[in-house]
């Protein structure tokens, strides 16, 4: 069984990406051992970023991060999208057999337009390359969020589409796996998010990262008066961290009453720390020794890149394409 899950290094990585996602990445590739498949998705990033230094930076910056945070590429298969020159062969040979109507109907793309993002080829077609990267490896098992579903369901359409028509069974039908983490408040209490304006990254210095845990908004209700802790954007943060103990001791005393938020938001800025610290010190030495994370992904895409190979030769041999074997060893 092969799991696979792609991240676009679109920006900085915050509490609601860990605790949404990579936390779940990192503890996948135990369980898959040798057949977890974690790439940074930059193709799909040129549908929002167009400045190429900032591209490369950002590239880099997820590398750091999911190595900092605890992918280990003994375990996980960690690359680039772009070191696979054949998923892109892959997204055109399934856009010969995906109608256009699939691709109108997709909810992110729907929502993106109606954000003011451009409604670009690339911007319609990013459910075919997302196929693409999840079908070149065979993949079985796709960790996303609720609003990614849709996209895997896409994919298992795609696959069928291509399986049928060439009367073949090449492309291996995907399972979508839901992120088990409930969303992530930011500090005005909406969905944590890059785009609002409200997240706590995650490499943040410590005293940055403790003046956004402080800034979580709050009610007025007196110190003295009890309090609703299921209603609070402080408890809803804390119990994502915190062992189950101690959330209901805080649950306690939320509805003893005689709390400050205060208090529990120095709370969550220790177990912040607690948590993601040590992944700080761990990202500032990978820094200081970029070949070693260059070499990483290298030999992450090698071993993709001999799968993606295979299925290739298996995909051009169901339509027919024929290709001088010697130019592609």
């Amino acid at each position: 069984m092969r799991v696979l899950s792609g991240v676009q290094p679109s920006g900085k990585l915050h509490l609601g990406n860990y605790l949404g996602a990579i936390k779940q990445h990192i503890e996948l590739q135990h369980q898959y051992a040798g057949d977890a498949f974690y790439f940074i998705a930059n193709y799909h990033s040129l549908t929002t970023i167009n400045d190429a230094q900032q591209l490369r930076q950002l590239t880099l910056d997820v590398a750091l991060d999911y190595l900092a945070l605890g992918l280990d590429p003994e375990k996980a298969t960690f690359f680039r999208q772009t070191d696979i020159p054949e998923v892109t062969e892959l997204t055109w040979i399934l856009a010969t057999v995906t109608g256009k109507g699939l691709l109108e109907r997709a909810h992110s793309y729907k929502d993106k337009i109606a954000k003011g993002i451009a409604p670009s080829m690339g911007l319609m077609c990013y459910p075919l390359l997302m196929a693409s990267d999840i079908l070149i490896y065979k993949s079985n098992i796709v960790p996303v969020g609720k609003d990614q579903v849709q996209h895997i369901e896409m994919t298992q359409d795609m696959a069928g589409y291509f399986n049928n028509t060439y009367n073949c069974e090449v492309l291996v039908r995907p399972e979508a796996k839901l992120n088990e983490a409930q969303i992530v408040p930011g500090i005005d209490g909406q969905k944590m998010s890059k785009s609002y304006g409200n997240s706590i990254d995650i490499f943040d210095t410590p005293k940055k990262s403790r003046k956004r845990i402080m800034s979580i908004q709050t009610d007025s209700t007196p110190v003295e008066d009890p309090k609703d802790p299921d209603s609070c954007n402080v408890f809803a943060i804390l119990k994502l961290l915190a062992t189950p103990e101690e959330t209901a001791e805080w649950a306690d005393r939320y509805r003893a009453g005689g709390m400050g938020y205060g208090d529990v938001k120095k709370r969550v800025a220790e177990l912040f720390e607690e948590t993601l610290g040590p992944a700080r010190e761990r990202r500032e030495k990978l820094a200081g020794d970029l070949d070693a994370v260059e070499d990483i992904l290298v030999d992450g895409a090698k071993k993709a890149r001999n799968i993606a190979k295979e299925v290739m030769a298996e995909v051009r041999d169901a339509c027919g394409l024929v290709i001088a074997r010697e130019l592609h060893g």
